[in-house]
């Protein structure tokens, strides 16, 4: 017993590394689909961890512009010792006694009219509000399109590893096919050569097949914000393609883009904003009426009743007032009703104003900007699309042709009909052609997956 109790601190140890090795183990193992990653990288970015602080700082002001019609409201109070040469408050004479006195106010203020600027700065606050989501969102959105490339990318470069390790494998392959001739005396030995030489060029080939195969792994981790050393495996989907060209027209999809996308309503919405600038400018020109109170009280230490006043007039004193008494007695209150009209201020509420008009026009032509930055984007996006298509049909058709080609090139070659070099030169282009194909299939999908998303269709494979 007393063996199990000295050693279970080590049990209890081994058995929790034994959980978290595990618990690494099973997430290394986790293959990651596109929508985990974007959700992933939506819960984990930093960038956007900022703009959401900035739609905080948006919130903070909003509720300050609602309390803003609040009654303003101040208490104060102080406690006052003198000695040496002061004046008496009971007499209003110089004395050099030792004194104290204690005041306290309490004082509040209400706008009635201030050129409707609180009512105008709270409406442009909910616009910053809205605009700060907005921007919130196109970030994410940025961000998803971004790492959807990113993932397209890591299945075209896997794709062309594969193609890599196939050629790799059919010329070693022949290698051994040619060597075995060339020992019977069928084949000259510089076609062995040739074909080794090749063979050697296509292993450096797989090799920066794996390196660029590396390199996109390692821009999705970017995205994602995990260390370089992160195992991460995606998912392969099967990606089918339809036979028939499923694009829908730009203008059509710049009309439905023009309506939902954030950095569009964004732009609107600031514009609105500048606009109540302008009204919270020209509130500026506009009088302003307060009303505003307040109440205090004080006490004085050595302060004495008094009883009434001699023949002389001279006030005669009883004993000191006490603290209660003198709160009492010494309350005061006020109440004002304050009007101010703004005449003349250096021209600054009207430069104000000036300023603000410019700042609208200014967002107004960032509005534009953006929606003909969007309808440039749609466009050319658009435009690739159907390139890539046209490119992938005719790129499918050669491979297909390259690839029956090559087949009967390599049955000539092993019978002695073609050299090495025409041999080499077939599967070049088969290559070539392969290589081709890939490219314009992935850039289809991709720039369709823009388009189909400036329709508010979800990011997915």
């Amino acid at each position: 017993m007393m063996m199990i109790k000295r050693l279970f601190p080590q049990i209890i140890a081994i058995t929790f590394s034994f959980l978290v090795f595990g618990l690494g183990t099973v997430l290394a193992q986790k293959t990651w689909t596109l929508e985990e990653c974007i959700v992933y990288a939506l819960e984990n970015n930093i960038q956007i961890k900022q703009s959401r602080l900035q739609t905080q700082t948006a919130e903070i002001n909003l509720l300050q512009s609602k309390l803003n019609f609040a009654p303003s409201a101040n208490a104060g109070a102080n406690v006052n010792y003198s000695w040496g040469r002061n004046i008496d408050p009971q007499t209003n004479l110089y004395s050099t006694n030792q004194s104290m006195n204690n005041n306290y106010s309490l004082n509040g203020n209400l706008d009635l009219y201030n050129g409707m600027q609180k009512w105008n700065t709270l409406r442009k606050n909910e616009l910053d509000l809205k605009a700060s989501n907005y921007l919130s969102e196109e970030m994410e959105n940025d961000i998803s399109l971004g790492l959807t490339g990113a993932y397209l990318n890591i299945i075209y470069k896997h794709e062309l590893l594969r193609v890599a390790e196939q050629q790799v494998e059919v010329t070693r392959q022949q290698i051994e096919r040619t060597s075995n001739l060339v020992e019977a005396g069928t084949l000259p030995r510089g076609d062995l050569l040739e074909i080794q030489a090749q063979g050697a060029q296509e292993e450096t080939n797989l090799i920066t097949a794996e390196n660029n195969l590396s390199l996109a792994y390692l821009d999705l981790k970017q995205f994602l914000d995990l260390p370089a050393d992160t195992d991460l495996e995606i998912d392969f989907p099967n990606i089918e393609l339809s036979q028939e060209l499923q694009i829908i027209p730009s203008e059509q999809v710049y009309s439905n883009a023009v309506e939902i996308m954030p950095e569009i309503k964004g732009s609107e919405v600031s514009l609105e904003s500048a606009e109540r600038a302008v009204q919270i400018a020209k509130g500026g020109l506009q009088p302003r009426l307060s009303l505003s109170g307040g109440v205090s009280t004080n006490y004085i230490d050595g302060l004495k009743e008094v009883l009434g006043r001699d023949d002389n007039g001279f006030p005669i004193y009883g004993g000191f007032m006490s603290y209660g008494d003198q709160m009492e007695n010494n309350l005061g209150e006020y109440v004002t009703l304050q009007l101010n009209i703004p005449i003349f201020n250096g021209y600054q509420a009207k430069s104000n104003v000036n300023r603000a008009k410019v700042q609208t026009i200014d967002q107004n032509f960032r509005l534009q900007l953006r929606k003909n930055e969007l309808r440039k984007n749609i466009e050319q996006k658009y435009h690739d699309a159907i390139a890539a298509y046209k490119t992938y049909n005719a790129s499918k058709f050669t491979v297909e042709s390259l690839s029956e080609a090559f087949k009967y090139t390599e049955e000539k070659f092993n019978v002695g009909m073609v050299n090495s070099v025409d041999y080499s030169l077939a599967k070049i282009k088969l290559t070539q052609a392969q290589s081709q194909f890939l490219q314009a299939k992935y850039d289809y999908i991709f720039k369709t997956k823009i388009l189909d998303f400036y329709m508010g269709i979800p990011l997915t494979l």
